[in-house]
């Protein structure tokens, strides 16, 4: 048995870091495939300027939300888990093909699974930091210094290139996969709604339902 109730589930801050995050990581991907010449929209100046600006602004956006996340104690939520974790492997391969009910309920205290707990932990501590680090590293190759010009104590650009480029792509798979899996809601789009608004139907489970029915 169970029923649903509406919760306020994400918070104003919480909003406006997704989309503009969502906006940001759209711009750098779509201007960093440009610099590499995968094809011609901006121009190739016009698209390093673009590129250079996403980046500062998305290292800003970064410290902004890290800063909510420690103060509002949401880090939380990305402390990962393994209960239900192979439950909700399965569900996503498998059993979401079936319509079978999900192995775990979203809360107010658990917003993510167990599987986008440990995606996105891996996101936040390993791929961001790593595009960020990278990205710094390649604008910052050769710097102005005693009016001369220094440069950075590696070798060339190439490995570090590699790598940006590679969390580009890891991030780009995120993004579709993301894509895919917020259709998976009660409804098509009620994620999205939710992600929008704020406002998300929640399960509630027995346990609350016979308390809201004693105290009626």
């Amino acid at each position: 048995m169970s029923k649903t109730k509406k919760a306020y589930v994400y918070k104003g801050f919480e909003r406006f870091w997704h989309w503009n995050q969502s906006l940001l990581i759209f711009l750098l991907a779509l201007t960093g495939f440009e610099i590499h010449s995968s094809f011609s929209l901006f121009g190739y100046e016009t698209a390093v300027d673009l590129h250079n600006k996403a980046a500062w602004a998305f290292i800003i956006l970064i410290i902004f939300a890290i800063f909510w996340h420690f103060t509002t104690g949401e880090w939380k939520q990305y402390i990962p888990t393994t209960e239900n974790l192979r439950a909700q492997a399965e569900f996503y391969l498998f059993g979401i093909f079936r319509n079978a009910p999900h192995p775990t309920k979203k809360t107010l205290i658990s917003k993510l699974n167990p599987l986008q707990r440990l995606v996105y932990l891996g996101l936040k501590v390993l791929i961001i930091p790593v595009m960020v680090v990278s990205g710094l590293l390649y604008m910052f190759y050769r710097y102005p210094q005693d009016g001369g010009i220094e440069i950075i104590n590696v070798d060339n650009l190439e490995i570090i290139a590699l790598i940006h480029t590679f969390g580009a792509f890891i991030l780009l798979a995120f993004v579709i996969v993301h894509l895919y899996l917020i259709t998976t809601g009660h409804t098509i789009t009620s994620n999205l709604k939710a992600m929008i608004t704020g406002w998300e139907e929640l399960e509630e489970d027995d346990e609350e339902i016979s308390k809201k029915e004693d105290n009626e």
